[in-house]
């Protein structure tokens, strides 16, 4: 019987080999050439590479644009997570309220979700262009006679651009997600709560919100990895300017490693951002799990 069942368990391994075998290749396999090159100097062309040890590691922060780079990707990760989700959960809410035309809403919320960022970026680039063609400015001239509002060359305007375009893109996506939950809650709860007077915001307040925890930790880890490592809508927006206010961790390690053959270094920077966000998820992972604990 033992024999058996381990036959059997065997048999069902099996079907993991091609998984396996595809995230060894395509996952360990690369991540451990890329820690074998951050201790060399190599330039993504040459075969001869020298063993240089940490010294790449300890380049990475005399980086002016790794710097630059850095704060910008930290102000758009804490702007986007936080405005996304305080607008999909009442969105979800209105989303899964009973209508004719419930299903149309949804489609229309997801949709910006579908197309790539980068054309979504330059679509956007067109609207915000700070030039006086730009569809904004032309809309705020032809309204309320503006100049030209210098959308994606003001260094504080760029930033909040790329904030809203994320946000913009993003917000039905997450609103779904948060829906399929909704819909998951028992509608007991909801009629016990009626029976016992509650109103429709202690409704939300002691059940909704409670029970959506688990997708609020889904939500808000998928909002900080993909944050922390977007490259598509800030590059066609403004190219990573004005100067470096715009630059992405990612969009360094892209032209630190292919444009100037620094592959050594921009291995390295690779290496750091990786183990980064890989703190960061635990970290918010753990306590979001430790809040949904304390809702129970």
């Amino acid at each position: 019987m033992l024999n058996a069942k381990l036959s059997r368990h065997a048999r069902y391994g099996l079907f993991l080999v091609p998984a396996l075998v595809a995230y060894t290749l395509f996952t360990v396999y690369p991540m451990v050439r890329t820690f074998v090159y951050s201790l060399t100097n190599f330039n993504g062309m040459s075969r001869q590479m020298s063993f240089v040890g940490f010294s790449n590691y300890a380049l990475v922060f005399r980086d002016d644009a790794i710097v630059a780079a850095l704060l910008f990707t930290l102000f758009y990760t804490v702007f986007s997570v936080a405005v996304i989700t305080l607008l999909a959960i009442p969105l979800a809410l209105a989303l899964d309220l009973n209508s004719y035309t419930k299903h149309m809403q949804r489609a229309v919320f997801f949709f910006p979700s579908i197309p790539s960022g980068l054309l979504l970026g330059y679509i956007w680039g067109f609207i915000l262009s700070p030039i006086s063609s730009g569809v904004l400015n032309r809309i705020l001239n032809a309204l309320f006679h503006m100049k030209p509002v210098a959308w994606l060359s003001d260094p504080l305007l760029a930033k909040i651009s790329s904030v809203i375009v994320h946000v913009w893109s993003s917000t039905g996506w997450h609103a779904i997600l948060y829906l399929a939950f909704l819909q998951s809650i028992p509608k007991d709860y909801y009629e016990a709560a009626s029976i016992d007077g509650a109103s429709r915001w202690q409704r939300v307040r002691f059940i909704t919100l409670p029970l959506l925890a688990p997708a609020m930790t889904v939500s808000v880890m998928l909002l900080i990895t993909g944050s922390l490592k977007v490259f598509e809508i800030p590059f066609a927006l403004t190219k990573g300017g004005p100067g470096y206010e715009t630059y992405t961790i990612t969009q360094v390690i892209i032209t630190r490693g292919v444009s100037e053959l620094q592959y050594g270094k921009a291995s390295a920077m690779s290496i750091i951002f990786f183990l980064c966000i890989l703190l960061i998820t635990f970290v918010q992972f753990g306590k979001m799990q430790k809040r949904e604990e304390n809702l129970q």
